[in-house]
């Protein structure tokens, strides 16, 4: 991969980082800032994702952010620089897949939100039929889910771990579930000992009346 810095920090933006004296700190913190393969903890940040977000840009220069969701494990790793998903159908309009065609550069984000992270990669995308590449196919597609029907590979040029600053928490509700297991356990077993601490005593007062 290249340094995040090479490709995004261009003579415009450094011009302004110059102004704003962070050019120096930059340039010495980026200069072999994630210059190799996806590492582990990236590996495992990408493969535990539900949900992430890719920009494409069409051939008259606009921009397009699509959305993508699905099962921890819908985006995996398949190569040393390489991740891939499974493309379901849509809502029929095929921007992001025209934008490909004119320009495969994209970039992606994925958020963390419980552990206020995010990581933003910059890549070559390349979108084709399932049909196309059976094995790719039963690789990417998302166990026990419909049959795909586009393929989706993305070469990761660059990437970059972002500030956590500002990112507020926000949780699932399998993860809310999670946190919450301990707790709502610990409240029934008490409604259960109340329970049967009150009909203890209905019966005790049942037995004094019949006396």
């Amino acid at each position: 991969m290249d340094s995040f810095a090479d490709l995004m920090f261009t003579d415009a933006v450094s011009a302004y980082q110059k102004a704003d004296g962070s050019y120096e700190r930059f340039q010495k913190s980026y200069q072999n800032r994630f210059k190799g393969d996806l590492d582990e903890d990236a590996k495992a940040f990408i493969e535990s994702r539900t949900s992430f977000y890719m920009a494409s840009q069409n051939s008259d220069g606009w921009p397009y952010v699509q959305h993508r969701g699905g099962p921890a494990g819908f985006l995996k790793v398949i190569g040393p620089t390489r991740i891939g998903f499974a493309d379901y159908p849509g809502n029929r309009q095929f921007v992001t897949q025209g934008n490909l065609d004119a320009d495969g550069r994209v970039a992606l984000i994925l958020m963390d939100y419980p552990r206020q992270a995010r990581l933003k990669l910059l890549g070559h995308a390349t979108m084709m039929a399932a049909s196309a590449d059976y094995a790719l196919a039963k690789e990417l597609e998302q166990e026990n889910g419909p049959r795909p029907e586009r393929l989706v590979v993305i070469d990761v040029a660059a990437m970059d771990w972002n500030c956590p600053k500002y990112i507020e928490p926000r949780f699932t509700e399998a993860e809310i579930a999670k946190m919450m297991a301990p707790r709502i356990e610990a409240l029934s077993t008490r409604n259960q000992q109340l329970e049967a601490e009150i009909s203890a005593l209905k019966q005790g007062m049942g037995k004094q009346n019949d006396s």
